[in-house]
């Protein structure tokens, strides 16, 4: 049921390259989930979002900081080796310093026709946020096109939006049944459906989440056991997830931006188009580089803990993350504080320690079992 996302994600490259064989579009390497796609889609555009590989390399050192985060450094390693040599484009709109270092060096080190930094406000709790970036999309808009050789119209704006919005419906129509006592799917499945979403023609995927929710709702799995939720840092490790279900916990929700805060929110239809999307951007569930000065993503993360009945919270941070290591205390504590919820943390590097993990996740789960007895 869920083999076709996870030979889109096993195989991005050759299906990337096979959909430009195909179409004759162009491909654009997006670094953030911050790049509006829907301007994109409706310039007939493939965006690709650059993941790194989780494998060890030797070749980024001299190009980007060693302290700066290992996923920002897996991302140019596969660039410097070729691995993204289909794309037309890069593009990143503002977010972190170490992604916006990798998107530079990538620049400066390895050739493509077109790239577009957009400065998407960093204090998106301004009332300015919204007008700002409006107009820089419209600069943004205007880049595409020259680039293209091709108008984008107001119709083939909204084009853009329905197929990002209709493709955010569905996850989250999957996403809602993760809620049962014993959801039809499990963490690993739902990750790679959304990661593959990040690297796959909306419309394409679309068609296959259409299918798969004609199936879902009958599916039975095995009782599931404990329910446990993952946010943090940026998160596409199979193995990882694979490891803590073997174990016997289900992963019903997430909050990173491969999972949730990829799809949460939709652009509104009513209005103007450009203004509607750069509303979308401003007003999603923001990274925590742009949460501030108030915390809003833990009334967030509280209601979606309670409402997929999560027993456990693993909060996951890449190594050096700067964003995600000033949330994490006030996250851990307004979970175990507030709404006494236990959580574990782990700090993650380009490969993922399973042994040790393991060992970590099995003392986490033996201590929910025991509060439960009580």
């Amino acid at each position: 049921m869920f083999e076709q996302f996870k030979e889109w994600y096993d195989n991005r490259h050759e299906y990337a390259k096979k959909w430009k064989e195909r179409t004759g579009g162009k491909v654009l390497g997006t670094f953030c989930t911050y790049v509006p796609e829907e301007i994109l889609y409706a310039a007939d555009i493939l965006p690709v979002r650059i993941l790194g590989s989780h494998e060890p390399q030797d070749v980024s050192e001299p190009h980007i900081f060693a302290m700066f985060c290992p996923f920002c450094r897996d991302c140019l390693a596969q660039g410097l080796k070729g691995r993204y040599d289909y794309l037309d484009g890069i593009t990143i709109a503002q977010s972190c310093l170490h992604i916006r270092q990798t998107f530079t060096s990538w620049d400066l080190h390895i050739p493509v026709d077109f790239r577009y930094y957009l400065p998407h406000p960093m204090h998106v709790q301004s009332p300015q946020a919204i007008p700002y970036l409006t107009e820089e999309l419209k600069v943004f808009k205007k880049a595409i096109e020259e680039w293209t050789g091709k108008e984008i119209s107001n119709d083939d704006l909204n084009r853009g939006i329905e197929i990002m919005n209709k493709n955010r419906r569905l996850l989250q129509q999957v996403y809602e049944l993760r809620k049962k006592p014993n959801p039809p799917l499990t963490g690993l499945e739902a990750m790679l459906m959304v990661v593959s979403s990040q690297m796959t023609d909306k419309r394409e995927h679309n068609k296959a989440l259409e299918e798969l929710l004609q199936k879902l709702p009958s599916r039975s799995l095995d009782e599931s056991g404990e329910r446990l939720m993952i946010l943090g840092s940026e998160d596409d490790d199979t193995e990882f997830v694979a490891m803590v279900e073997d174990l016997g916990a289900r992963i019903v929700i997430d909050e990173h931006c491969t999972g949730t805060r990829y799809f949460y929110e939709e652009v509104n239809t009513n209005g103007d188009a450009l203004a509607s999307i750069a509303e979308r951007y401003v007003n999603r569930v923001p990274c925590p580089s742009k949460d501030w000065p108030e915390r809003t993503r833990l009334d967030h993360i509280i209601k979606l803990a309670k409402e997929y009945d999560v027993q456990g919270v693993i909060v996951m941070q890449m190594k050096f993350c700067d964003p995600h290591e000033l949330d994490t205390p006030a996250i851990k504590e307004a979970l175990e504080n507030d709404v006494g919820i236990p959580t574990i943390f782990l700090e993650f590097d380009v490969t993922v320690p399973i042994g040790q993990f393991k060992t970590r996740v099995e003392a986490f789960l033996e201590i929910i079992r025991e509060e439960d007895l009580f």
